[in-house]
């Protein structure tokens, strides 16, 4: 009898308890979505190699969440732990500790506090200076200059050198391996030496965080990272018998892609018509080719393209040779390589300006050179020197 009172009584403890650890739980949960403590907008700073248990107790201590245990037990739970993002970030008022999960783990420029943007172009180089606004609280470009034409401005240099400011180089689609290079070179924050531009083509347009004495040949490193990835992973969804049979020819159809064309709809459909060509025999006779072949890929083509050059045999006269050039022409984004992967299913074979940004696509000569005219008397209005086309 006396053990089965013992077995009763610890049963029923043991009911307790776990009905205990249920309400707990249960409590926690209602607690991690629940709206938080903080009655004002904040500011919150995720340092850089900051782990999860400091910026808790950073939270905490701001008053942006009530208990940092549960905060982290929820975005371990969630699989966040290891997603913080380096950055500033304006948490709203009355933020649940979930929402502050999302806000530090997503990424993204800055909004709040101080960001110094480098943007690496194709035309030019600027950096920008952006900051919380005193008024609306959020973050605002204050500053901006060419770093190749002007000094920096006060503020931005003020900027640059604060402890907490957020560094980022963004690099544009479409620019030259040179090119970036070179800007990275103007960037004054950043260390170290490059012996030589990596391969065309090889590096992710992107946007990158870094932090002051950064490695320039660590920072390219990356960038070649990104775009392995971003051309593997591309690869591995490719449509069936494309006229290119390596990662490496792919590349080099999403370089021209991006070259002609910054409209994001029309990617896929310079895509096929580039496939469309190939798959005839036909010449791509693409001007961003002939262009890098004067070029080299070293600054842009401030001209039109001359009649002697595009009878010029050159590897990258895509006018007088056959097939792809030899490399790539510039660094495509994910897009075109994405397009170049999976062109659309259209049976165009021409294409050419239209004059409101994009191109009109034609699958006959006899439509093009209509497309063709029109073209050539918007550049006739317009006072435009007359510029090869496509296909003309």
């Amino acid at each position: 009898m006396i053990w089965r009172h013992i077995a009763s009584n610890f049963l029923t403890l043991l009911i307790v308890i776990l009905i205990a650890v249920a309400a707990a739980i249960a409590w926690a949960k209602h607690q991690y979505v629940a709206p938080g403590p903080s009655a004002t907008a904040a500011c919150v700073r995720v340092a850089p190699g900051a782990s999860l248990s400091a910026v808790s107790e950073q939270l905490a201590d701001q008053g942006v969440v009530s208990n940092a245990y549960i905060f982290r037990a929820g975005a371990d739970y969630a699989g966040k732990s290891r997603d913080l993002k380096y950055g500033s970030y304006l948490v709203p008022p009355k933020s649940s500790m979930e929402e502050v999960v999302r806000v530090i783990t997503s990424g993204g420029p800055s909004t709040c506090g101080t960001e110094v943007i480098y943007r690496i172009g194709v035309r030019e180089n600027s950096v920008i200076l952006r900051d919380t606004d005193a008024e609306t609280g959020q973050m605002a470009e204050q500053a901006k200059y060419n770093p190749a034409t002007e000094p920096a401005p006060e503020p931005i240099a003020a900027a640059e050198a604060k402890t907490d400011v957020r560094l980022r180089i963004t690099v544009a689609e479409g620019v030259t391996s040179w090119q970036v290079v070179e800007g990275l070179k103007q960037a004054g924050f950043m260390a170290g030496t490059v012996a030589k531009p990596p391969a065309e083509g090889s590096l992710a347009p992107d946007t990158y965080d870094v932090q002051k004495g950064a490695d320039r040949a660590e920072l390219l490193a990356e960038m070649a990272r990104r775009q392995a990835a971003n051309l593997a992973a591309a690869w591995e969804t490719r449509q069936p018998d494309l006229p290119y049979k390596t990662p490496q020819e792919a590349l080099i159809m999403a370089s021209i892609i991006e070259k002609e064309t910054a409209v994001p709809d029309e990617r896929r459909l310079v895509a096929s018509v580039f496939v469309n060509r190939m798959r005839r025999g036909m010449r791509l006779e693409t001007d961003p080719t002939v262009i890098y072949g004067i070029t080299k890929g070293e600054g842009v083509l401030d001209r039109g393209i001359r009649g002697s050059e595009l009878r010029r045999r050159t590897p990258y006269n895509t006018y007088q040779v056959d097939g792809l050039p030899p490399t790539p022409i510039a660094n495509p984004g994910k897009a075109s390589i994405a397009a170049a992967m999976n062109p659309e299913d259209a049976d165009y074979v021409f294409f050419v300006a239209d004059g409101s940004g994009g191109h009109a696509f034609a699958r006959t000569l006899e439509e093009h050179t209509q497309n063709v005219k029109r073209w050539r008397e918007i550049e006739k209005q317009r006072g435009q020197a007359m510029s090869p086309v496509q296909g003309d």
